[in-house]
Protein backbone atom coordinates (compact mmCIF):
# COMPACT_ATOMS: atom_id res chain seq x y z
CA UNK A 1 0.00 0.00 0.00
CA UNK A 2 2.87 2.36 0.86
CA UNK A 3 4.80 1.54 -2.43
CA UNK A 4 1.13 2.34 -4.63
CA UNK A 5 0.77 5.76 -2.35
CA UNK A 6 4.50 6.70 -3.34
CA UNK A 7 4.21 5.61 -6.85
CA UNK A 8 1.54 7.79 -7.11
CA UNK A 9 2.73 11.07 -5.39
CA UNK A 10 5.68 10.72 -7.68
CA UNK A 11 3.65 10.34 -10.47
CA UNK A 12 2.21 13.39 -9.65
CA UNK A 13 5.06 15.35 -9.13
CA UNK A 14 6.27 13.91 -12.63
CA UNK A 15 3.29 15.29 -14.40
CA UNK A 16 3.10 18.91 -12.74
CA UNK A 17 7.16 19.16 -13.77
CA UNK A 18 6.51 18.13 -16.83
CA UNK A 19 3.44 21.01 -17.52
CA UNK A 20 5.69 22.87 -16.23
CA UNK A 21 8.14 22.96 -18.63
CA UNK A 22 6.79 23.53 -21.42
CA UNK A 23 9.58 24.86 -24.18
CA UNK A 24 8.61 26.88 -27.48
CA UNK A 25 10.11 26.04 -30.69
CA UNK A 26 9.95 28.50 -33.68
CA UNK A 27 9.90 26.02 -36.08
CA UNK A 28 6.91 24.87 -34.77
CA UNK A 29 5.01 27.55 -34.88
CA UNK A 30 4.44 28.25 -38.53
CA UNK A 31 1.14 26.42 -39.04
CA UNK A 32 -0.21 28.38 -35.95
CA UNK A 33 0.69 32.16 -36.56
CA UNK A 34 -1.56 31.96 -39.63
CA UNK A 35 -4.36 33.45 -37.90
CA UNK A 36 -1.52 35.72 -36.03
CA UNK A 37 -0.34 37.67 -39.24
CA UNK A 38 -3.74 39.08 -40.25
CA UNK A 39 -3.69 41.78 -37.80
CA UNK A 40 -0.09 41.53 -35.86
CA UNK A 41 1.67 41.74 -39.52
CA UNK A 42 0.36 44.84 -41.27
CA UNK A 43 2.31 48.15 -39.99
CA UNK A 44 0.09 50.94 -38.91
CA UNK A 45 -3.09 48.09 -38.90
CA UNK A 46 -5.82 49.39 -37.03
CA UNK A 47 -9.03 46.91 -35.83
CA UNK A 48 -12.59 48.39 -35.61
CA UNK A 49 -13.69 45.60 -33.62
CA UNK A 50 -15.12 46.29 -30.68
CA UNK A 51 -13.92 49.19 -31.87
CA UNK A 52 -10.91 50.98 -33.15
CA UNK A 53 -7.82 50.03 -32.30
CA UNK A 54 -4.21 50.27 -33.49
CA UNK A 55 -2.87 46.54 -33.47
CA UNK A 56 0.43 46.02 -31.94
CA UNK A 57 3.62 44.41 -33.96
CA UNK A 58 4.51 41.76 -32.13
CA UNK A 59 7.78 40.59 -34.10
CA UNK A 60 10.58 41.08 -31.23
CA UNK A 61 8.48 41.40 -28.81
CA UNK A 62 9.70 39.17 -25.19
CA UNK A 63 8.59 35.49 -25.62
CA UNK A 64 7.54 35.72 -21.92
CA UNK A 65 5.58 38.64 -22.55
CA UNK A 66 3.63 37.11 -25.89
CA UNK A 67 3.00 33.94 -23.75
CA UNK A 68 1.66 35.70 -20.21
CA UNK A 69 -0.38 37.74 -22.69
CA UNK A 70 -1.97 34.71 -24.38
CA UNK A 71 -2.21 33.19 -21.07
CA UNK A 72 -4.34 35.98 -19.65
CA UNK A 73 -6.47 36.33 -22.81
CA UNK A 74 -7.20 32.39 -22.41
CA UNK A 75 -8.16 32.92 -18.72
CA UNK A 76 -10.91 36.34 -19.39
CA UNK A 77 -8.04 38.45 -17.60
CA UNK A 78 -7.88 40.33 -21.04
CA UNK A 79 -11.30 41.11 -22.61
CA UNK A 80 -10.27 41.63 -26.27
CA UNK A 81 -13.27 39.18 -27.64
CA UNK A 82 -10.97 37.98 -30.98
CA UNK A 83 -7.71 37.34 -28.99
CA UNK A 84 -10.10 35.40 -26.50
CA UNK A 85 -10.81 33.53 -28.55
CA UNK A 86 -7.92 32.69 -30.90
CA UNK A 87 -6.10 32.18 -27.14
CA UNK A 88 -8.96 29.72 -26.44
CA UNK A 89 -8.07 27.43 -29.05
CA UNK A 90 -4.37 27.47 -28.17
CA UNK A 91 -2.69 24.53 -26.00
CA UNK A 92 -0.07 25.43 -23.55
CA UNK A 93 2.40 24.17 -26.62
CA UNK A 94 1.02 25.99 -29.02
CA UNK A 95 1.36 29.49 -26.63
CA UNK A 96 5.10 28.59 -26.38
CA UNK A 97 5.80 28.17 -29.86
CA UNK A 98 4.14 31.42 -31.14
CA UNK A 99 5.74 33.00 -28.38
CA UNK A 100 9.37 31.69 -29.52
CA UNK A 101 8.71 32.62 -32.93
CA UNK A 102 7.41 35.73 -32.51
CA UNK A 103 10.36 36.66 -30.22
CA UNK A 104 13.03 36.03 -32.38
CA UNK A 105 11.93 37.88 -35.14
CA UNK A 106 12.12 41.93 -35.46
CA UNK A 107 9.58 44.46 -36.58
CA UNK A 108 11.94 44.75 -39.81
CA UNK A 109 11.57 40.71 -40.50
CA UNK A 110 7.88 39.80 -39.15
CA UNK A 111 6.13 37.49 -40.91
CA UNK A 112 3.44 39.43 -43.14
Amino acid sequence: MKTSLALLVLAAFAGTAAAAEVVGNPKAAASKIEMCIGCHGIPGYKASFPEVYRVPMIGGQSAKYIESALHAYKKGDRKHPSMRGIAASLSDQDIADVAAYYAQQTPANAKR
